[in-house]
């Protein structure tokens, strides 16, 4: 039988990482903990149960794709790896489902399942990303930072870039599909998260981070992210400079703009009911999809500026 091994990642996750380390330990034949810098017990919580500790120089920007980089790096003699954030817990008997698959399906780089979160009426945050976790089943184009993947599609791709700070999986996943290799998403449970998103400001940078994902990944892949690049220069740029241009100039103009977003939010509400979301969390949720595209564009803007001046790709931390 292939052997599993995991590597976990994290910064100040506290009893989130606990949790992540009590889920994995004794079901993989190495485990090993990447640390970016946390000063909360992290490193003492992995030693304590019998995780490798890996701690990242603090020179170098941190990223989730550095980290993985090192994880994988640190393993002896990597079969299957099974990748999962400090803020995730393994649910029991995925690692033996992903690895019969892997097993089966020899062309396969990775598989993923399902996350879901642990809290998802702690907040309308939570609920929005319990709902952004759960995708369809089958071959996929890309999956999230929780997969089980194989350390030969994993070298031969050249791992994770680390210099992309957000969707550097999407960007990874990529690279796999151009090589030849299949992605696929199973059926059934994986993780367990905790997004701990309880504030509108939490929310808010998580869709600049995620905006700023949106550019890197389309700067390295322009054919990827298309739709969401256009969207927020759309919404939040060319629709607003109507509205101002309208109300300067020609009114119409820019109640014909204004228009525009309630049209979207009714049209994004009903993509979400037709998806089996209650109507009043629907509405709530596209109200958030709507308004995302202002900070998505910030973020946009943020890497084009970072990549102008030849600035550090660092991190665009929400918690």
């Amino acid at each position: 039988m292939t052997p599993v091994d995991v590597v976990l990642i994290g910064r100040n996750e506290g009893a989130r990482l606990v949790a992540a380390l009590a889920s994995v330990v004794g079901q993989a034949r190495q485990v090993v903990y990447v640390d970016s810098g946390s000063t909360d017990g992290s490193l003492a919580e992995a030693r304590k149960a019998g995780a490798k500790v890996v701690e990242l120089d603090l020179s170098a920007p941190f990223t989730a794709a550095r980290a993985r980089n090192a994880g994988f790096a640190a393993l002896d003699d990597p079969q299957l790896v099974q990748f999962i954030d400090g803020d995730c817990a393994l649910v029991p008997g995925w690692l033996e489902a992903a690895r019969a698959q892997m097993q089966e399906n020899p062309k396969t780089a990775l598989v993923t399942g399902w996350r879901s979160e642990i809290h998802p009426n702690a907040s309308l945050y939570n609920q929005l990303c319990d709902v952004e976790w759960h995708r369809p089943a089958g071959i996929i184009q890309t999956c999230g930072g929780d997969m089980m993947l194989r350390a030969e599609a994993f070298s031969e791709v050249g791992g994770f870039d680390p210099t992309v700070i957000a969707a550097e999986d999407d960007e990874f996943c990529t690279r796999l599909r151009k090589a030849g290799w299949t992605l696929e998403r199973l059926a059934r449970e994986m993780t367990r998260h905790d997004a701990a998103m309880l504030r509108f400001g939490q929310w808010w940078r998580r869709a600049v981070r995620t905006g700023h994902g949106f550019a890197q990944v389309g700067h390295l892949h322009p054919e990827y992210f298309t739709t969401e690049r256009k969207r927020a220069l759309v919404y939040a740029l060319l629709l607003p400079l109507l509205i101002l241009l309208g109300a300067a100039v020609f009114w119409p103009l820019a109640l014909a703009a204004l228009v525009a977003y309630p049209l979207n939010w009714v049209r994004t509400a009903q993509g979400l009911r037709h998806e089996g979301l209650p109507a009043p969390e629907a509405r709530r949720h596209a109200l958030l999809l709507t308004l995302s595209k202002f900070p998505n564009l910030i973020g946009m803007a943020t890497f084009h500026w970072r990549r102008l001046r030849q600035a550090p790709m660092r991190l665009i931390e929400y918690k």
